[in-house]
């Protein structure tokens, strides 16, 4: 950083001390990253918008099976080789990779977090790629969010909230849906909703929202207009809907999760852009419908217009019939999730919001018109309502989330009409998909390593506890063949610890040697060139290992074998100890860190 530069930021910080209170300066830079925010947001929009108005005004329109076919696998190479030539650094998936600063790096996000999915995400979803911007943005938002809290050298707790915050905005500037956003960052980023966390999500969200109205108008990604009243006879039919969209939501994440697997099989990443793209490729020319984020599908299926969804089908096969209508439209909400896999799968860079949202209204949608094509009740069910509803059953079950998507749908739709379904299904959904998917797409492989952040304080407190701050290395360590005389004069009497490792020529763990097992032998020096180490030493009561022992696993082996200190190994090597005073005197510091 110039001179000049730290000089400025200096002297900022100076007068910030002098004049405003921290809590005040949280509130005016959460307005501030709401602004950026917001703008991150059109950015990332407008581009997208940009090259598919570049392709589709004359190739697709003109050519449009052929390339099809072609432009998906155009927009996932320029990706990867934006993403090697250009930024240099590996580009994540957002909203997972956000988790992660927060859980592994203390809220702190690397710069070219802040561009990178700009560059890379139109790219992906704006030739075709089936996965949705709201994750890019959110990512882009939090990475503000992080590298401002840095500049102004704000603690961890304050660099976490302000990352919330800037969720919060990017998902009001989206949706222009500022409830839904707080609660999206509370759910998500498992914040503690408290007066002081909720100011600055508030401060955050509407800005970001006021950006948005300045720079897109009344203009917004869903078109809805509520006709239908919320009739009490259609209940068990929302309940349906709820067992429905779990069922879906637990298809969808298998399938992400067998996909993702299947790609990781492949290093070469020029292997899995061919074949993703490929297999992309075939899936939008046969289906035209899962090209890009979807949305204009499903403003279609919200106006009941299915005929323009149906009729971009390769067969060119007539919307005459409900019973072709609904099997095309079960197909959509099939190979949707294998299209989002796929384009994961293969580099590509996007979001599975989106992607939610669309297999939400098509499930919710064809519901509606299978009831209603059965005729079995005396009026038809509201074809636009199930699809709304159908949505936040999705957004429940897939992104466990079921208050962002009762308050996401209720703001969209302008009302509280549809509250009663929207709970109804929402929580139906939800509580199956949790039973047998026990975390969201975003925060999975978080869990498998134990280092998700969720509501229990407890556990965030250990998860946020830097293993090598509890690690003690003032040991004095012993060889197998040493003998007990000098374990007496050059360990016992040099050392202030009663602990003693055995480690061979290799600094391999071997085991310990107590001070309490020689006590009773020390001084016999009759002893003291017979009794050697290898005799004397004993194995620990457990083993931590630094390379996939988590702060909580630390903590239940101190726990369940009642040691008072327990080595830590790394890479088969001795490291040093970890005894359980200190171990309980960071935790308590870092409690009172988290919660300030």
């Amino acid at each position: 950083m110039p001179q000049q530069k730290k000089n400025i930021i200096t002297k900022f910080l100076i007068w910030k001390y002098k004049h405003l209170s921290n809590q005040q300066f949280i509130y005016i830079v959460s307005i501030l990253i709401g602004l950026l925010s917001g703008v991150a947001a059109v950015i990332l929009k407008n581009l997208t918008h940009l090259i598919q108005q570049l392709l589709e005004g004359g190739l697709i329109r003109n050519y449009h099976q052929a390339f099809y076919f072609i432009f998906p696998l155009i927009g996932l190479l320029l990706t990867l080789l934006v993403i090697k030539y250009v930024i240099k650094h590996n580009v994540s998936h957002g909203i997972p990779s956000t988790l992660h600063a927060i859980s592994k790096r203390k809220g702190l996000m690397k710069i070219h977090k802040i561009y990178s999915s700009i560059l890379t995400a139109p790219l992906t979803v704006g030739f075709g790629g089936s996965v949705g911007l709201e994750g890019p943005t959110v990512a882009t938002s939090a990475a503000i969010g992080s590298n401002i809290s840095r500049l102004f050298h704000l603690n961890q707790t304050s660099r976490t909230l302000l990352i919330g915050a800037a969720a919060a905005a990017a998902m009001s500037a989206i949706f222009k849906a500022p409830i839904a956003a707080i609660i999206f960052a509370v759910e998500i980023f498992s914040l503690d909703l408290t007066l002081i966390s909720l100011i600055p999500l508030l401060l955050s969200s509407i800005s970001a929202i006021l950006t948005s109205y300045f720079f897109l108008g009344d203009d917004s990604l869903l078109h809805f207009q509520l006709e239908d009243k919320f009739v009490l006879g259609d209940t068990v039919f929302y309940v349906i809907l709820g067992v429905s969209c779990g069922l879906i939501s637990i298809y969808f994440s298998k399938v992400y999760f067998s996909i993702s697997d299947f790609f990781e099989k492949f290093k070469n990443p020029y292997h899995r852009l061919l074949i993703g793209g490929l297999g992309l490729g075939v899936i939008v020319y046969f289906i035209p419908p899962l090209f890009g984020e979807g949305f204009q599908t499903i403003n279609h299926l919200l106006e009941k217009n299915v005929g323009d969804v149906f009729n971009q089908n390769f067969f060119h096969i007539e919307a005459d019939n409900n019973w072709i209508i609904i099997l095309f439209l079960i197909g959509l909400v099939l190979f949707k999730v294998v299209a989002t896999s796929i384009t994961f799968g293969a580099g590509g860079v996007g979001g599975v919001f989106a992607p939610t949202l669309f297999t939400g209204s098509v499930t919710g949608f064809v519901f509606a018109l299978f009831f209603n094509t059965i005729n079995i009740t005396d009026h038809n069910l509201s074809l636009s309502n199930f699809a709304m509803v159908g949505m936040a059953g999705l957004m429940a079950g897939v992104l466990h989330a079921p208050l962002t998507a009762i308050f996401l749908i209720a703001e969209i739709t302008g009302g509280h009409d549809l509250f009663i379904p929207l709970m109804i299904t929402a929580a139906i959904s939800f509580l199956i998909t949790k039973k047998y998917i026990p975390f969201n797409i975003y925060a999975s492989e978080l869990a498998k390593k134990g280092e998700l952040i969720t509501h229990d304080k407890d556990k965030n407190v250990l998860m946020l506890m830097d293993i090598d701050a509890v690690i003690e290395t003032n040991f004095i360590s012993l060889k197998p063949e040493m003998k007990l005389g000098y374990i007496v004069n050059e360990a016992v009497a040099k050392s202030s610890r009663n602990n003693f490792p055995v480690v061979n020529e290799n600094n391999e763990f071997l085991g310990v040697l107590l001070l309490d097992n020689i006590r009773g032998i020390m001084f016999n020096q009759s002893l003291y060139d017979t009794a050697l180490v290898r005799d004397l030493m004993h194995n620990p009561a457990e083993i931590i290992f630094y390379e996939k022992d988590s702060m909580g696993v630390v903590m239940n082996k101190f726990k369940y074998s009642g040691a008072w200190n327990l080595p830590v190994i790394k890479d088969g090597k001795y490291m040093g100890f970890i005894s359980k005073s200190r171990l309980l005197t960071v935790y308590r510091r870092k409690l009172v860190e988290v919660t300030s």
